[in-house]
């Protein structure tokens, strides 16, 4: 049996150890609070996402329809020989520039000069026989007042004299014929433009007609076509109502290396009929070309415009974001926060896009960052304008800078 004294002993030591390990784990719960009361007091507040705002833009626009065209010329001459023979001369550089009326080939005239000298000698002898006959004439009408010669012999005169006439005109009809076919040894450009290369060189013998191939081609310069397939609806919104009105409809032009519309014409020509299979109808403007930079074939940048000028909301396309089918912006309220908004683009303007709903005007919103920013996030903005307002005020600089 333990006396009182051992259990006495034994009473004291279970509550020493009792009270270290109270004293051990009272230290570590408090080391572990310490600790993340520590990591709390030192955790930073989140910054504002640094990102570009610009105000939405409002102004007046035209609608405009964009299409892909052609170019064409507005005369194209095919140019043939119009009498066969030798090539003497070319006259022309390929490509270059050409008047109305200057010689491009010529065809050895001697052949054709030799026919003018012969036509104008049988000229000759037919005059001389028509004046011969008219005097034979004239004798025969005195003797036949007085009874001095027969009727018959009479009328045989009268006949010869309307003969040797007719001979007359045959005769110069064939010496304005030779010297016509002399002109055409000459070819000359039948309108002003553009040269192709000489398709027949010297020493070649052509043949008039349109069985050989042209010598060269010529093209005008001073104005261009632009064909382009015009949808039915924008025809019967747009186009229909002006030609009826007798109005133009405002065309641009642009070309595949260039941003905007950089020439501005007119429609010339619409079709007589609405393509079934397509649903188009052929549509033709006419630019002016003066600089000669508009060649035919060139694809051309068309957009048609139409309607009133009305009031419309513009935004940079880069502060577009795009969410499933739904497509947003992100605002900044007056407290700096990117606020979620949707909304509904239309037509691209001058580089900005239409907002046809969700936006007003003096908004600001993200048009640069918007990948780095949620909704509701706070922002460091940095104001900007639109991109195009930017590039218009960057145009009037000089080239240094310098205002």
């Amino acid at each position: 049996m333990n006396s009182p004294t051992t259990l006495r002993k034994r009473f004291a030591l279970t509550a020493t150890v009792l009270a270290v390990i109270a004293l051990t784990v009272g230290g570590t719960i408090s080391a572990i609070g310490i600790s993340a009361s520590s990591d709390a007091h030192a955790a930073p507040a989140p910054q504002a996402a640094p990102v570009d705002v610009a105000e939405v833009v409002s102004r007046q626009i035209v609608d405009w329809q964009a299409y892909s065209g052609r170019i064409e010329a507005v005369d194209r001459v095919e140019v043939r020989p119009l009498v066969g023979g030798t090539l003497t001369q070319v006259h022309f550089k390929d490509g270059a520039l050409v008047k109305k009326g200057d010689v491009l080939f010529t065809i050895d005239p001697r052949p054709y000069a030799a026919e003018v000298a012969r036509a104008e000698a049988q000229l000759a002898g037919a005059e001389a026989r028509a004046g011969y006959t008219a005097s034979d004439l004239a004798r025969g009408q005195r003797l036949l007042g007085d009874n001095a010669i027969a009727k018959r012999d009479f009328e045989e005169k009268q006949n010869a004299s309307r003969e040797a006439a007719a001979n007359v005109a045959a005769a110069k009809a064939a010496l304005r014929a030779a010297r016509l076919n002399l002109e055409y040894t000459q070819i000359m450009a039948p309108v002003a433009g553009r040269i192709s290369r000489a398709e027949v060189t010297v020493g070649n013998v052509v043949n008039p007609g349109s069985a050989g191939a042209p010598l060269t081609t010529l093209v005008s310069v001073a104005k261009v076509y632009a064909s382009f397939d015009v949808d039915e609806q924008s025809f019967l919104k747009y186009v229909n109502p002006a030609r009826a009105a007798g109005t133009s409809v405002p065309v641009d032009l642009g070309l595949a290396n260039e941003d905007g519309y950089s020439r501005k014409g007119r429609v010339g020509s619409i079709d007589n009929r609405l393509d079934t299979a397509s649903g188009t109808i052929r549509v033709r403007a006419v630019f002016d070309n003066a600089d000669g930079q508009l060649l035919p074939g060139l694809y051309a940048r068309v957009r048609l415009g139409g309607g009133a000028p009305h009031d419309a909301v513009l935004i940079d396309e880069k502060a577009v974001g795009t969410d499933q089918d739904k497509r947003f912006v992100m605002v900044a309220d007056k407290d700096n926060h990117a606020n979620y908004r949707q909304v509904h683009t239309g037509a691209t303007q001058d580089g900005l896009v239409i907002v046809e709903s969700g936006l007003k005007a003096g908004e600001r919103i993200v048009v640069n960052g918007l990948q780095r920013i949620r909704p509701g996030d706070a922002i460091a903005p940095t104001v900007v304008p639109m991109q195009t307002e930017a590039k218009s005020a960057d145009a009037g600089k000089p080239a240094d800078g310098k205002a």
